[in-house]
C-alpha cells in the first residue's frame, strides 16, 4: 500500500497509509496530513490517487510544495521520490518497501523503526502482570501515571502534535532525546533541548507540554 514518511531534521515523526482517493496535507487540523508548522499553508496540497497514478498538487501554498528539489503545481509521484513542505520532508513509497532510511547502516543490519506517536497518555495503562525490562519510558503524570513504553525502536517519538513532541533515538553511546516540533521545549531535569539532543541516564527526568517521563535502562 502507498505511504508517506514524514521527518524533519532527520528524524522521523509520522507514518501515513495512503488509503484514499484524496489525501490532504497542511496546517489545519481537518487535514489527513497535519503538519503543524508556520512555514506550511492551512491547505497545502492534496495527492490524488486516479487511473493508476499518484499525484501531488500544490493548493496555492505560500511557500510551495518541492519534488526532488522541483517546485511543482502538479505532479506524477513516483517510488521514493522525496516531497519537501516547509521544512518538512515527506518521502512517498508505493508500497512495502524498506521504512524510513535515517539510520541506513542501522536498517542494513535488519533494526527496525516505528513510530509512537501519539503515545495514548490520556488512556488509563491496561493491567498487566508483565515486568518490563531494559531501555524504556514511564509515565509520572496524567491517567496513565505508571505506564511504560519499551524503547524498542531506533527513533521513538513521544508527546503532543502540535504542543511538544520529541525523539529518543537509540545511538552506540545510549539514547538521546531531541525536539522534534511543537510550541513549548522539551526538558530533561529542567534543562531545555532547543541547543541540542541530550543523551538520556538512568531515572533522568523529562517533560513535554506537561507531560513528566521517567527515563529507565533496566
Amino acid at each position: 500500500m502507498p505511504k508517506l514518511i514524514v521527518s524533519i531534521g532527520g528524524i522521523v515523526i509520522k507514518e501515513v497509509q495512503l488509503t484514499k482517493n484524496r489525501t490532504s496535507v497542511g496546517r489545519r487540523p481537518y487535514n489527513d496530513v497535519v503538519i503543524d508548522n508556520l512555514a506550511v499553508s492551512g491547505e497545502h496540497a492534496v495527492i490524488q490517487m486516479a487511473g493508476g497514478q499518484i499525484t501531488i498538487e500544490d493548493l496555492g501554498s505560500t511557500n510551495g510544495t518541492y519534488v526532488n528539489g522541483k517546485i511543482v503545481k502538479n505532479q506524477v509521484l513516483e517510488n521514493e521520490d522525496n516531497i519537501e513542505i516547509g521544512k518538512y520532508k515527506i518521502r512517498f513509497l508505493e508500497g512495502d518497501t524498506a521504512a524510513d532510511m535515517t539510520n541506513p547502516s542501522e536498517l542494513r543490519s535488519g533494526a527496525a523503526i516505528g513510530l509512537s506517536l501519539p503515545m495514548g497518555i490520556d488512556a488509563p495503562p491496561t493491567p498487566t502482570t508483565e515486568q518490563l525490562v531494559g531501555p524504556r519510558v514511564r509515565l509520572l503524570s496524567g491517567m496513565a501515571v505508571g505506564r511504560e513504553l519499551p524503547l524498542t525502536k531506533i527513533v521513538t517519538t513521544i508527546g503532543k502534535p502540535g504542543i511538544c513532541v520529541a525523539s529518543i533515538t537509540r545511538k552506540s553511546h545510549g539514547y538521546d532525546l531531541a525536539q522534534v516540533e511543537g510550541q513549548q521545549v522539551a526538558k530533561v531535569n529542567g534543562v531545555a533541548v532547543d541547543a541540542g539532543p541530550i543523551t538520556l541516564m538512568n531515572r533522568d527526568q523529562m517533560e513535554l507540554g506537561g507531560i513528566r517521563l521517567e527515563f529507565l535502562e533496566r
